[in-house]
């Protein structure tokens, strides 16, 4: 009995490979996200700058056909850096980098009642609450207005895959999602 728990432990396991791991290393990098909000803020300012000045190419091709290109780097970029789940409502820039989307209970207007105090989650006890993130990122941002405290809207599952980045651009540029 010994002889195989001393062979389970000593079985080959592939390092990097477990999901325990994938999960540490994206909270990891959702973390440096949150730690980093103003730097990010000042890229995504560009970059929301530039979808902008593209809407003539998003026009000519036309967005459904930009769509799906867009939302695969789109998916790529924040899929990485914030471990999005593509709501197609994005509101990185009003929680301090910290997507509301990785709360369990996928609360969008602030922690629910189940904060431990030590900060973590009542759901994933290992996990810090998204929105106690949320709130040291907001702190980080360049514009001190505390965007965190507007009301966001309930998810639409509609629009759930979906780009946010070429709606925000049809929204800035009132351009029709069936027409454009």
């Amino acid at each position: 009995m010994a002889s195989s728990a001393t062979h389970n432990r000593n079985a080959y396991q592939p390092a990097d490979v477990s999901p325990q791991r994938r999960v540490r290393s994206r909270y990891t990098l959702r973390v440096w996200a949150v730690r980093h909000a103003r730097l990010l803020e000042r890229v995504y300012a560009v970059l929301a700058d530039l979808f902008l000045r593209l809407h003539p190419v998003w026009q000519a091709v036309g967005y459904g056909r930009a769509e799906r290109p867009v939302k695969f780097v789109e998916k790529a970029v924040k899929g990485l850096l914030f471990d999005c789940r593509m709501c197609g409502q994005c509101i990185l820039s009003s929680t301090g980098m910290a997507c509301p989307m990785n709360c369990p209970k996928s609360m969008r207007n602030g922690p629910c009642g189940g904060v431990r105090a030590d900060g973590k989650c009542e759901v994933d006890p290992e996990m810090d609450c998204v929105w106690l993130l949320a709130w040291e990122g907001n702190k980080r941002l360049a514009e001190q207005s505390y965007p965190i405290q507007v009301v966001q809207p309930p998810v639409d599952n509609r629009l759930r895959n979906t780009s946010a980045w070429l709606r925000e651009v049809r929204k800035l540029t009132k351009t029709d999602e069936h027409t454009g």
